[in-house]
């Protein structure tokens, strides 16, 4: 792909979250967000945890990026923060063109530790941006199958 891929941090407005509605993964996030909204207590245009890519005016991929404290550190080894990585979507006729990918480099690109929950059907990819699965399992996690990313010089936490 030639054009330069630019992944952005999006602003919590009502334009954002209209875009929001494209996505599967639309959910209760969002619609605190717009509760927020609402209710004034975040202005309009702050800053959210949600990047994305624009194709043109179209929101084409998106990603919610929380910085973990190292207290609820479970899973590296010495405990640091790190980051959470969830809602990645591509819209399926941007799909197969490295936006995906993008979102993923953009993330390690604050080298932190970063752990996801992937969707059924995702390992795959997940894999291939060198993410392997979590050995730590809390009570198996909340139901969740986490894989992790480890910049250079973290260990993964030993499951003992």
């Amino acid at each position: 792909m030639t054009e330069q891929i630019k992944v952005e941090n999006l602003l919590v407005n009502y334009k954002t979250l209209e875009k929001f509605k494209r996505f599967k993964e639309y959910g209760i996030q969002e619609l605190t967000m717009m509760e927020d909204l609402q209710n004034n207590i975040i202005e309009n245009d702050s800053k959210s945890p949600f990047y994305g890519i624009y194709y043109g005016n179209n929101l084409i991929a998106r990603m919610s990026l929380y910085e973990v404290n190292q207290k609820y550190d479970y899973y590296f080894e010495p405990p640091q923060d790190f980051l959470t990585l969830w809602k990645l979507e591509v819209l399926p006729d941007y799909q197969g063109k490295g936006y995906g990918k993008a979102m993923v480099d953009f993330a390690k690109g604050f080298k932190l530790p970063i752990k996801t929950n992937p969707r059924i059907n995702s390992h795959g990819f997940w894999e291939k941006m060198g993410f392997v699965k979590a050995h730590y399992e809390m009570e198996r996690d909340l139901g969740e199958n986490p894989l992790i990313w480890l910049p250079e010089g973290v260990k993964e936490k030993d499951s003992n």
